[in-house]
């Protein structure tokens, strides 16, 4: 039977354990340096590398590290040091562009997969990299024809990794784009000598531009965001992708919080397992993107899988969610035997009928609506900042956990 894998970014333990509650098949993640979300991600470190793998190998999940940024020199120890810790501590495979991290990782036996900065296009590129790695990321410039060429000459030409199996195709399904082509972009290093290749992209492309010609004479255009892309949103046509025949969808936004993971993830999961069934439908596509439109994004495109040779531009700075999350508050203990948790206000004022969110590094996340307060022991309505109260919660809360109001915002 046919499986296709759904792909999560996490950053932090609460968007790893937001993944596995979601259903992830596998998960990317970054460590400190070396990765193309460096400076925007929080990233984890080398000592906890051993406890993503378990708790992911509790789960049936993978675990891919990414070292998929341009090497110097001067990298190389780094590079090595991180590729023998992953090993060691189980991971599966490590996502990379480079020649010298590929190919070090193949001397000490760890699985690669090609990163989407390699862009590769066509199927000539794919047997020569398949020498090397069991799973490629095509370039996000590929139309789905193009898409399932090389899925359909994958078969056709028995083209094979290192593993012995056929090589696996993953395609990028959700989450930021960039202006340049697969990512590969230089107007940060040209800007502020800080380069998006090796994960410290300045967002040049995110600001407001006017466009004047050599005599001062400012040029009419639409939108000021002109080199800032919508994101990718492919959940109302994925029983397309999975048409085409690709093995992986991996969804963008390591530097995002665990509701954007969790969403993500549920709804590629859920249309996903509609397309294998056959038994996905316009609908169902409407109704995820609109589960989607609710965590961050800069509005929504198909991406080129469409055949679109230009991209589609965002109109604002910041995200176009429908709903936001405000800090109030973290969890202080937990009494099992009666489901009920202690918190503590650190801003603001929540009052019964809220709609929260609980987060933290174990818990992951849930959601649910304030019901009965107490403040020592009596009911109230409300509580206010620095304030102890307790409620009743559907899941255990850990005082490493964060408590967020949601607040759904009116259609513009």
């Amino acid at each position: 039977m046919r499986t296709v894998e759904v792909m999560a970014p996490v950053g932090s333990f609460e968007s790893l354990q937001a993944a596995i509650q979601a259903g992830a098949d596998s998960v990317y993640f970054g460590i400190e340096q070396l990765n193309m979300r460096a400076r925007s991600s929080i990233n984890f470190t080398l000592d906890d590398l051993r406890e993503i793998k378990s708790r992911c190998a509790a789960h049936g999940i993978k675990t891919y590290l990414t070292l998929n940024t341009v090497l110097y020199d001067h990298d190389i120890q780094l590079m090595k040091s991180i590729i023998l810790a992953a090993k060691e501590a189980g991971v599966d495979a490590i996502i990379a562009m480079d020649q010298a991290a590929i190919m070090y990782a193949r001397e000490v036996g760890l699985t690669v997969h090609l990163s989407t900065q390699l862009n590769i296009t066509n199927v000539e590129a794919l047997k020569f990299y398949a020498h090397f790695a069991d799973v490629a990321v095509l370039s996000r410039e590929l139309t789905l024809q193009q898409v399932k060429i090389i899925c359909d000459e994958v078969e056709k030409q028995q083209i094979k990794g290192p593993n012995g199996q056929l090589m696996r195709i993953e395609v990028f399904v959700h989450g930021a784009l960039c202006m340049a082509v697969s990512g590969k972009c230089y107007l940060s290093l040209h800007t502020h000598n800080s380069s998006a290749n090796r994960g410290a992209c300045k967002q040049n492309c995110r600001r407001t531009y006017e466009v004047k010609d050599d005599q001062g004479n400012e040029l009419l255009i639409d939108n000021e965001y002109i080199m800032s892309p919508k994101d990718l949103c492919t959940v109302n046509f994925l029983d397309k992708i999975i048409e085409t025949g690709v093995s992986v969808l991996k969804i963008e936004g390591r530097s995002k919080g665990p509701d954007y993971v969790y969403a993500t993830v549920s709804a590629y999961a859920k249309a996903r397992d509609a397309a294998l069934a056959g038994t996905f439908t316009a609908e169902l596509g409407q109704s995820l993107m609109e589960d989607l439109e609710k965590v961050y994004n800069r509005g929504f495109w198909g991406g080129y899988f469409l055949g679109k040779e230009l991209g589609e531009w965002t109109d604002s700075d910041g995200s176009k969610a429908k709903r936001r999350r405000e800090f109030v508050g973290n969890g202080v203990k937990y009494f099992p035997k009666i489901g009920v948790g202690e918190f503590r206000l650190r801003t603001g004022q929540l009052a019964k009928g809220d709609k929260i969110m609980i987060t933290g590094p174990t818990t992951g996340i849930f959601e649910m609506v304030v019901g009965e307060m107490r403040v020592d022991d009596r009911a109230v309505n409300s509580v206010g900042p620095n304030i102890p109260f307790s409620m009743a919660t559907p899941q255990k809360v850990r005082a490493s956990d964060k408590i967020f109001r949601i607040i759904e915002l009116e259609e513009s």
